[in-house]
């Protein structure tokens, strides 16, 4: 295990940072969470003089980045950070290099408020959606015009105060210049490919496509490039890693990226709302053109099994009950996609570790890496 950052050689952080240790990736949610509270904190000087219907939205935006989740993209940065060495350098405070990974989350917030209304999903993580919970209050008030067009209206406004935070963020954590310098490739590219994957799902949903090379296109750009491979690839370049380690650690990212949102390609058909967030089977309403369903289409039609295949042809996206979501779901099982999706976590799982050998890395690095592997990629139903 490398040890603890040392703290003598800069000022010392607020105390609730104080226990960071590089590996301490259990806890370290905990520390990003404190993190993102100092920040919004800090915002409430430029916020209040707006007025108080900009102080409400961004209570909103406050309340859902510090409402759950599991924090995934700043802890890989943050490991990517020491896994080449980042913590031999005194010139980097700890708090700073907290700061800089934390904002990850708020590219995280713009991309699922963005998600959820693109997606007209009613809940996350077991609350109602930002554009729901804006067009509720607007009904509530029994304001002018139309409450659909007015949640729309300020849920993209949202999203985009979180990608701006984001940046603002980044930027101010008080890292040496050339650290930012360094990492601007990474981080520009990664908040481009979030946005193109978008794009490339919607077209996929829009065209019904059935194609699993352009499913595993938007798995590569809308989750695994800013999920995780982008976030290692800064934490990586913010500690000035080689290129050899910085090769090792994106091709890991890439392919545990990826075996990552197939597993929650199977938990949107299969999953369980007390454990998702969200309600069972919404992919199939939202009309989500995943390799599983890509898969399933293919193993119905090489079967010759022409019912099967046309109940997933014009079910996906158009079932509305809970009982039509549940008989197109056993559909989908009983044709076996679900068999091949899990072999292919599977293997992009064992290809993503196997990458780790191609560099030299920190001890107790490839551990961690290891560790974080596997809780991304077999999370349960």
């Amino acid at each position: 295990m490398n040890a603890s950052p040392s703290f003598a050689n800069h000022p010392e952080p607020d105390a609730t940072h104080a226990s960071l240790e590089p590996w301490s990736l259990k806890e370290f949610p905990h520390h990003v969470e404190s993190c993102l509270r100092d920040y919004f904190a800090a915002q409430e000087h430029l916020i209040d003089p707006i007025g108080s219907p900009v102080n409400e939205s961004v209570s909103l935006l406050r309340d859902y980045v510090l409402g759950g989740g599991k924090r995934i993209r700043p802890t890989y940065a943050w490991a990517g950070f020491g896994a080449v060495g980042g913590w031999k350098d005194d010139e980097y405070n700890p708090a700073a290099v907290l700061k800089a990974v934390s904002s990850l989350e708020f590219i995280q917030a713009c991309a699922l408020i963005h998600d959820d209304y693109i997606d007209s999903s009613d809940t996350r993580r077991g609350n109602p959606t930002i554009h729901r919970s804006v067009e509720a209050s607007h009904r509530s008030r029994g304001w002018r015009g139309s409450s659909e067009h007015f949640g729309a209206s300020l849920s993209i406004l949202i999203g985009d105060l979180a990608m701006v935070w984001a940046d603002d963020m980044f930027h101010s954590s008080a890292l040496p210049p050339q650290a930012l310098a360094r990492a601007f490739e990474p981080w520009r590219g990664m908040r481009t490919e979030v946005i193109g994957g978008q794009i490339l799902d919607i077209v996929n949903e829009a065209s019904g496509s059935e194609s699993v090379d352009r499913a595993q296109r938007v798995n590569r750009f809308k989750t695994a490039a800013y999920t995780i491979e982008r976030p290692l690839h800064i934490g990586a370049t913010l500690a000035d890693g080689t290129p050899s380690q910085i090769a090792a650690l994106r091709k890991y990212g890439r392919d545990i990226g990826i075996a990552f949102q197939l597993r929650d390609d199977l938990l949107g058909v299969f999953g369980d709302p007390a454990i998702t967030g969200k309600p069972a089977g919404d992919d199939l309403r939202e009309g989500k053109r995943t390799v599983l369903i890509a898969k399933a289409v293919q193993r119905a039609d090489a079967r010759g099994d022409k019912e099967a295949a046309q109940a997933i042809r014009e079910g996906v996206g158009m079932v509305e009950s809970a009982d039509d979501i549940a008989a197109l779901a056993t559909i989908i099982r009983a044709t076996g996609a679900e068999d091949d999706v899990e072999a292919l976590i599977s293997e992009l799982t064992a290809q993503g570790l196997a990458h780790l050998a191609d560099a030299e890395f920190e001890p107790g690095a490839v551990e961690a890496l290891e560790a974080l592997a596997d809780k991304a990629t077999a999370r349960r139903y």
